[in-house]
C-alpha cells in the first residue's frame, strides 16, 4: 500500500462457508467531510453509508461504478456515495432543515435508496430502487444484500469524526451443510463487537478478539482512495452551455459566478473578466480563465 490509512480486508472462515470483509476509512473520511461541516448525525450516516459501500464495491469482479443514492423528504434529503472497483470513493450528502433524531427514518423520512451499477460491458446502468427497510444504515443494508443475493448477511458499522468502519458478514450457500450451527455461532461472537473496537483496533486483533476459536483466513488489504482532481476544463464547458445571458444575471446578481462540485468536494469561482474570457472567441485557447 502506498501509506494510506483507508482499506478494506476480506477475510474467510475455514470450513465454514462463510466470508467477510472489514474495512476502515481514516485519511478517506477525513477528505470526504473536509470543509463540509456536515451535523454530527448526518456525518455519522454518510460514514457508515462509505464504509458499506467500500465493501460492496470491493466485490465487483469487473471494472465499474457502484452508486448508491437516498433520497427522502426528511432533513437529509439526499446521500450519494459513488464507489468504483478501484476503490476510489466518492461521497456527498445535502441537509435542509434542523435535525430531530438520529435514526435513519428521522433523518431521511420517507425515503428510498437507488443502486446504480455501470459496467462497460452494459448498454446502459443497471437500476435498482430499495425500500429503506430499518432504523439504521446496516439494517437497511443487510436487508438488502440478503433479499438480492439469497444469502443472509449481517453488518457492525461505526463512524465518528476520525473514521468509518465496518464489520460484514455473509453466509455462503454450502455453510449449513459444513457446520449446520457455523452462522448462528459466528454471527453471535460479531454481534459483541463494540464500536470502539471497530473504530479503534486493526484488522488482525480485531478478527482474533472475536474469533479466537475459529479458523479464519485474512486476505491482503486493498487501499481506499479519494483521488478526484480539480477539473476546471469541464466546469468551463458546462458554463459555456448555459450560455452568457444567464451567467451575466448570476453576475449582476452576486458578482460572481460560484460552482461546487458536490462529490468531488471543489469549489470554483468565476469573476466577470472569468466570464469575458469564457466567451472571447479571439482570446488563446491555450490560456484559460484564472480560477480562485
Amino acid at each position: 500500500m502506498s501509506g494510506s490509512t483507508s482499506w478494506v480486508r476480506r477475510f474467510l472462515f475455514e470450513g465454514l462457508d462463510i466470508r467477510g470483509a472489514l474495512v476502515r476509512l481514516d485519511d478517506v473520511w477525513q477528505a470526504l467531510q473536509a470543509g463540509r461541516d456536515y451535523p454530527p448525525e448526518v456525518a455519522r450516516v454518510l460514514g457508515q453509508m462509505c464504509a458499506v459501500s467500500t465493501i460492496i464495491a470491493g466485490n465487483l469482479k469487473q471494472p465499474g461504478r457502484l452508486t448508491f443514492q437516498i433520497h427522502g423528504d426528511g432533513p437529509l434529503h439526499l446521500l450519494v456515495v459513488d464507489c468504483p472497483e478501484s476503490l476510489n470513493l466518492r461521497a456527498m450528502a445535502k441537509v435542509d432543515g434542523p435535525i430531530q433524531g438520529e435514526a435513519l427514518t428521522q433523518l431521511v423520512g420517507a425515503g428510498r435508496m437507488q443502486l446504480s451499477l455501470e459496467m462497460p460491458s452494459m448498454r446502459e446502468p443497471y437500476r435498482s430502487l430499495v425500500p429503506l427497510e430499518g432504523d439504521s444504515v446496516a439494517e437497511v443494508f443487510e436487508h438488502y444484500l440478503t433479499q438480492s443475493e439469497q444469502q443472509p448477511a449481517a453488518l457492525w458499522l461505526a463512524c465518528d469524526g476520525e473514521a468509518a468502519c465496518g464489520l460484514f458478514l455473509q453466509k455462503l450457500p454450502g455453510a449449513d451443510a459444513r457446520d449446520a450451527d457455523g452462522w448462528d455461532r459466528v454471527q453471535h461472537l460479531a454481534s459483541t463487537v463494540r464500536p470502539d473496537e471497530l473504530l479503534g483496533l486493526d484488522a488482525e486483533p480485531l478478527l482474533v478478539r472475536l474469533f479466537n476459536e475459529e479458523d479464519v483466513r485474512l486476505f491482503a488489504p486493498r487501499e481506499v482512495s479519494h483521488d478526484w482532481p480539480r477539473d476546471p476544463q469541464k466546469v468551463e464547458d458546462m458554463l459555456r452551455s448555459l450560455g452568457r445571458d444567464e451567467l451575466d444575471d448570476i453576475l449582476d446578481e452576486h458578482g460572481e459566478v460560484v460552482v461546487h462540485d458536490d462529490l468531488g468536494n471543489h469549489t470554483y469561482r468565476f469573476e466577470p473578466d472569468d466570464i469575458d474570457a469564457l466567451f472571447d472567441d479571439d482570446g488563446d485557447d491555450d490560456a484559460p480563465p484564472t480560477l480562485h
